[in-house]
């Protein structure tokens, strides 16, 4: 089992790496309509629907994510998906603030068409955001956003297995606590204040003061990502959103925080870049806002 996460993990960051670095925009934007695609194909099994439903759904949400991101190059009236981008954005940020939080409360059933447009809200946001930092900023900012990510689970993993505690959310996902999930903002606390201070000319003592409720948001808003899933698959009666990684479950349960944070994060950083914008490095902006100007 160690030996396939191994291979698995290895031939994944090779994979994503080769794609970052070498991929044409075309190719890139391909690449993420794949993952988009495979996405929600796993999100239709979470909703309990048969298999031709699911290759539609995820059909039709990749064929969407393309048309989002290559349509508005070549097709005039597409302009308006940019021009609805923004508040869509908004909206999927509304919806891992104030939505999920009470859906993990009462524990709310994914079915229906309700399932069709919260799929939509969940995997297209992020999405767009992944095609947009490559390609406004470069490999480099993308691999430092989802290293927030990152940085929140190895962090809560090592801090809930050394101190244990309390769970978290029992009735959720067992195995996270109290003390993983307060590792996890201390740790995206470090990381961001480490970028941050490596990336700015200059950072003043009232502008540190100022970021570290933001930070903590989204340390906060990767735990939510984490146990909105655990939520659905404990519903759905299954481990891993699938089997398409081998060792790893599938595509949702390697995504399921930087969908939750991917597109606060954008506009997290669209708002408090003034303050640390160096000369020399391009800060994040909300997905396509650019290409309105």
């Amino acid at each position: 089992m160690l030996k396939t996460r191994v291979i698995t993990a290895a031939a994944l960051l090779a994979g994503l790496l080769a794609a970052l670095f070498f991929l044409p925009p075309l190719g890139w934007a391909g690449f993420c309509a794949l993952i988009c695609a495979l996405a929600a194909w796993e999100w239709g099994g979470l909703a309990g629907w048969g298999g031709k439903a699911r290759v539609v759904y995820g059909v039709v949400l990749g064929c969407l994510y393309l048309f989002w991101t290559v349509g508005v190059a070549i097709s005039p009236a597409a302009v308006l998906l940019i021009w609805f981008s923004f508040p869509f954005s908004l909206f999927a940020c509304l919806f891992w603030l104030l939505v999920v939080p009470f859906w993990l409360w009462r524990k709310w059933l994914l079915r229906s068409w309700i399932a069709v447009l919260v799929g939509f809200i969940v995997l297209i946001p992020p999405t767009l955001v992944f095609f947009t930092l490559r390609e406004r900023y470069g490999p480099w900012s993308l691999i430092m956003v989802c290293a927030l990510v990152w940085v929140a689970d190895i962090a809560a993993y090592f801090s809930g297995r050394t101190f244990g505690g309390k769970k978290l959310a029992p009735n959720i996902s067992p195995g996270k606590t109290w003390a993983g999930a307060i590792g996890a903002v201390i740790g995206v606390l470090v990381y961001c204040n480490m970028i941050f201070w490596l990336v700015s000319n200059k950072l003043e003592i009232q502008h540190v003061l100022l970021f570290q409720p933001l930070f903590i948001v989204l340390a906060v808003w990767s735990i939510i990502g984490d146990l909105f899933e655990s939520l659905l698959k404990r519903q759905a009666g299954v481990k891993d959103s699938s089997n398409l990684l081998p060792g790893h479950g599938g595509i949702l349960d390697r995504i399921d925080s930087l969908t939750s944070t991917l597109v606060p994060m954008a506009f997290i950083f669209s708002v408090v870049s003034p303050y640390f914008c160096p000369t020399s490095i391009t800060t994040f902006e909300i997905p396509y806002l650019s290409l309105l100007k």
